[in-house]
């Protein structure tokens, strides 16, 4: 029986996330907004702490507020641990960049595996992650394998399984590295299989789990994870540019040293030493001053989902992508869309991946006339998301009926190629 939006608001009225969505800043409640897989929206209690941290912290104490910031970053590192990674005290920072965390901990894998001659990622992966592991391996003299992942009857949805990734394995590799969900189909790896699987060569692996943390829950200690890295302003809700985190198992942190030995990572910092000296905590892979602004997004951000919990927010991204998938069946895939995303719940995270010649125009007319906002990634692919804390199924039902309008009225022809060059 086709899905009403009757059946979306008794899904509403049943779900134990729904009142979250009235913590959101929500400029216009008409906008259909599934592009929380790309920013999250604002909290209305970011906006209260962000204030107050500027009248009773900076503005009061100024310099003398760092007694109580200087370790910040482990702080609210710990909170993303515990509220969204699975991951103990001690194992997480919040700072600096994914991309500058990414180039550290895949540095310091490398030199921790001396002989071994090859890195291994998939031709789908983030760009910034394909790009940094280029010029890692050309600066140690590496061989840089790529999975072809993205070659029609190679893999299915881009997914990297371990029977994908274990004829590229043998003793010569030094660094696997994967995301937990891939950015544009929406694939989920198997965090546990393939860790044992990379291990078991002597390699090291490194997650990025960008587009999965605050979607799915991931036990990194329970799956044995030994190096993560991720970001905070996706279905984290931190902001634009918000601090990302790193990841380091408690077990592994005496093995590795990071390439950019920073003045905050100093056994005895303010002793302003000669030589650099790590401190063995989890503070030794920490570079420079924390972004206190930024530390208290995050706060804010996952406190709510600490709140909420991340088993209920994975069970509610499945439900949602559910049913994207089934509106996709009704009404989408008519009109000439595929799907390039897993049928298998626990096979995707929150965001569903749709395919279309005219993808692109189509994602442009989607903003422009009806008010709602995906992202558009190449090939011709239409990426919608739900953001579990702020999202309804309301909110999805109408995006999906207005996605059918537009594509039915042809709206798209209306949009020439040349536009923003944000998508």
């Amino acid at each position: 029986m086709a899905m009403t939006r009757e059946d979306a608001a008794q899904l509403d009225a049943g779900d134990v996330l729904a009142h979250y969505k009235n913590e959101f800043v929500i400029a216009d409640p008409d906008v259909s907004y599934l592009d929380g897989n790309s920013l999250g929206r604002l909290p209305k209690r970011t906006v209260e702490v962000v204030n107050k941290f500027l009248i009773e912290e900076w503005g009061t104490k100024v310099v003398d507020g760092w007694g109580d910031w200087i370790d910040e970053a482990s702080k609210s590192g710990d909170l993303i641990g515990r509220s969204a990674l699975g991951a103990a005290s001690g194992q997480v920072l919040a700072c600096d960049t994914t991309s500058v965390n990414f180039y550290q901990l895949c540095s310091a894998a490398i030199k921790a595996r001396p002989g071994r001659k090859k890195i291994i990622t998939d031709s789908a992966n983030f760009p910034t992650d394909r790009y940094i592991l280029q010029g890692l391996a050309k600066e140690h003299g590496l061989e840089l394998l790529m999975i072809d992942n993205e070659s029609t009857g190679v893999t299915k949805h881009e997914r990297i399984t371990p029977e994908v990734l274990a004829p590229y394995l043998d003793e010569s590799v030094a660094l696997v590295s994967l995301q937990v969900i891939q950015y544009r189909s929406g694939a989920r790896s198997d965090i546990r299989a393939l860790t044992d699987l990379v291990r078991a060569h002597g390699a090291l692996l490194v997650w990025d789990a960008s587009h999965a943390v605050g979607a799915i829950a991931m036990d990194f200690d329970k799956s044995g994870v030994d190096l993560a890295v991720g970001c905070t302003y996706k279905y984290g809700n931190s902001g634009p540019g918000s601090p990302a985190w790193l990841y380091v198992s408690k077990a592994r942190q005496r093995e590795f040293q990071v390439p950019i030995q920073g003045w905050f990572a100093q056994r005895d910092q303010f002793a302003m030493g000669a030589n650099f000296e790590r401190s063995e905590e989890m503070r030794g892979f920490q570079i420079a001053s924390p972004s206190i602004f930024g530390m208290r997004t995050i706060n804010s951000a996952f406190e709510m989902i600490e709140e909420a919990g991340i088993s209920a927010i994975e069970a509610k991204a499945r439900a949602g992508t559910s049913m994207m998938i089934d509106l996709f069946d009704e009404w989408l895939a008519p009109l000439g869309f595929a799907l390039n995303t897993p049928r298998e719940a626990g096979e995707r995270g929150g965001h569903i991946s749709l395919w279309h010649e005219q993808a692109q125009r189509i994602s442009v007319a989607l903003r422009r006339f009806q008010r709602v906002i995906p992202d558009y990634r190449v090939p011709n692919q239409i990426r919608v998301a739900i953001s579990p804390l702020a999202t309804s199924f309301v909110e999805v039902f109408d995006g999906f009926a207005r996605i059918r309008k537009s594509v039915m009225d042809k709206e798209y022809l209306q949009i020439s190629n040349e536009g923003n060059r944000v998508t």
